[in-house]
């Protein structure tokens, strides 16, 4: 089947990241001599709708400059240039991204991205022009990567495909990240990748097992839950099924039924990637296969209860979502749920003392302060004491307002009234939860994680800019811990 998708991707998946940079020029460039008037320039480009012209040497054919139409609002609108110059005069030529017809579509992006410029010229052998590529048109491929990439999750027969379909996803938002992508875009299309694999490992399995004839759900918990998945993550799921009147030896009948059926997906996600929760927060533990009336009965507990494992428990399974299935059991459960809450204020408020234990990791007099880890000294933890106090911040004034949400900029955007916060100041918040994420995935994407570094960045690293950003990014997860502070008189 490996084979067999691969020269589907070839074919019916069309061009990818790593094709040829010739295979992307759809046209015949638009050139213009060095001498030709900048008017006469802007009439061809008008004429031939493009957002650029290629400035070659006549009688090589070699190109020496690009003109476009930022070029025309920077260097000709802004300073009232004289439109019968020479378009030499206007061209840019010191920043001129080119690059040979063999390259990759990803060694065009990358060089994008670096030198902050939206057009690569393209030359072959002899430096003579073939084509130009924009960064819209490796937008639009990545728009037909994800197309594809999904055709091949739906179109999935096997374990060997899904596995290779899961490797492209990570390839495919990885290549987003390094072509500029927002955190906030990047981390919901990795949730929804993963979400379509998820689903369709869950349907193939199922055909492989004589299931319960009752409705049933399954569920995910924890940064699956909450949209905010990055390239790397574990499983956080569970089932719940409808045993409506049913005993005690019933509902654990129907609980070992489900049992092989729940344990072999989640070996299968572990063999597409999504590694096996060390804490065993998965379906296949019968701990959390449960019917509906026993998922409300843990929660109960869990409200009532002031212990650290119901707080833990509580940052996991309290952001629940449906995957596949009854979607209603789920409904059920998360509306049960928010009309307990608001009510719970104890036990709100000791989720309150236990998120102000993950400091924003700023200093008096240094920029930064570190955790004692002796593994990986002078870091900085983004997802512990990174994300972590927005996540902790925003899902404790979730509950605590009846908010159904479970992503944790929908929840600050769906409680900014109701906590009395200033437009400007849950922009600024969320602004610095997604410049968190951003430095997440990008140490990710950069560095070998294998050792546990997977969020562990050393702020000295950085460049000045993103260390200013990143402390002011602290200083909002802060203001959040503040709020905190001030509504459970901590």
């Amino acid at each position: 089947m490996t084979a067999n998708l691969s020269s589907k991707r070839d074919s019916g998946f069309g061009l990818s990241l790593h094709s040829q940079l010739a295979a992307l020029v759809r046209r015949k460039p638009v050139t213009a001599s060095p001498e030709t008037p900048l008017r006469e320039a802007l009439q061809i480009m008008s004429e031939e709708r493009v957002g650029s012209i290629v400035i070659v040497e006549p009688e090589s054919g070699r190109p020496i400059g690009i003109f476009t139409l930022r070029d025309l609002l920077h260097r000709v609108a802004a300073k009232d240039c004289d439109f019968e110059q020479w378009i030499a005069a206007v061209m840019s030529d010191s920043s001129l991204a080119m690059l040979n017809w063999r390259s990759t579509v990803y060694q065009a992006a990358l060089l994008m991205a670096r030198r902050g410029v939206h057009h690569v010229i393209i030359v072959d052998a002899t430096d003579r022009l073939v084509g130009v590529v924009s960064q819209q048109d490796i937008y639009e491929l990545q728009r037909g990567g994800i197309k594809a990439v999904s055709g091949a999750i739906r179109n999935a027969r096997d374990l060997d495909a899904l596995i290779l379909a899961a490797q492209e996803i990570r390839r495919l938002t990885m290549q987003m990240l390094t072509n500029g992508s927002t955190a906030e875009a990047l981390i919901q299309l990795i949730s929804k990748l993963n979400d379509h694999l998820t689903v369709r490992v869950i349907e193939l399995t199922s055909a492989e097992f004589p299931l319960p004839k009752v409705n049933w759900c399954w569920l995910s918990f924890g940064s699956e839950g909450r949209y905010e998945q990055t390239f790397s993550t574990d499983q956080d799921n569970g089932i719940i099924f409808d045993a409506p009147d049913a005993d005690a030896a019933r509902t654990e009948a129907l609980r070992q039924a489900f049992l092989p059926f729940a344990q072999a997906v989640n070996r299968k996600l572990d063999a597409c990637g999504f590694v096996l929760c060390k804490g065993n927060i998965m379906a296949g533990n019968p701990e959390l296969c449960l019917s509906l009336e026993e998922w409300q009965g843990k929660f109960s507990s869990w409200l009532h209860a002031a212990n650290p494992q119901a707080l833990l428990n509580a940052t996991i399974f309290f952001d629940l979502r449906p995957i596949f299935g009854a979607d209603y059991l789920a409904d059920n459960l998360r509306d049960w749920l928010l009309a307990r809450t608001g009510a719970a204020r104890l036990f709100l408020r000791f989720m309150a003392e236990n998120a102000l234990q993950a400091a924003p990791p700023l200093g008096m007099i240094r920029d930064f302060v570190f955790d004692k880890n002796a593994q990986f000294p002078h870091t900085i933890d983004l997802k512990a004491f990174g994300s972590r106090p927005f996540v902790d911040a925003a899902r404790i004034f979730a509950l605590a307002n009846g908010v159904a949400e479970t992503a944790t900029v929908q929840r600050l955007r769906a409680v900014a009234a109701q906590m009395e916060f200033a437009r400007d100041d849950v922009a600024a918040m969320i602004e610095g939860f997604h410049f968190i994420q951003q430095l997440r995935l990008r140490h990710q994407r950069d560095e070998d994680n294998s050792s546990g570094s997977a969020n562990r960045v050393n702020p000295d690293h950085l460049n000045e800019l993103h260390r200013n950003v990143l402390k002011e990014a602290f200083k909002q997860a802060r203001k959040l811990q503040q709020k905190l502070q001030l509504d459970y008189r901590l």
